[in-house]
């Protein structure tokens, strides 16, 4: 189970560091807009905040990474939450289909965390 577990977690880790080549580094080029669904102006325009975002999602790649090596249950109870909560906060203020990218594999993680070893 716990191969599952952290097989999950890295999983996770990587998509947030994908998140974070996004959008700090191809924000505004035409993988990033695609990706997005944006504008080359509002990519422009939002840049910096996309930059902010990205860096947000590389430190909970680096949390969930040392939550999988670790194998710590605080560590790991942690960072799934607060990757579950910006997924779902994500699903309200963005798009819904944040929640099935990011919370949704956040779910999974705690629920395989919650199972008896």
């Amino acid at each position: 189970m716990n191969l599952l577990l952290n097989s999950l977690i890295i999983f996770i880790a990587l998509l947030h560091a994908v998140f974070l080549v996004l959008e700090m580094f191809l924000w505004t080029r035409p993988m990033g807009r695609k990706v997005f669904r944006m504008k080359q102006e509002y990519a422009d325009s939002t840049r910096s905040l996309a930059a902010n975002q990205g860096l947000y999602n590389g430190f909970l790649a680096a949390g969930l990474m040392w939550a999988a090596i670790s194998g710590q249950y605080s560590v790991q109870l942690f960072f799934l939450c607060c990757v579950f909560v910006a997924g779902v906060f994500g699903a309200l203020t963005v798009s819904r289909s944040i929640f099935w990218v990011q919370a949704m594999p956040a779910t999974l993680a705690l629920i395989l965390l919650s199972l008896p070893t």
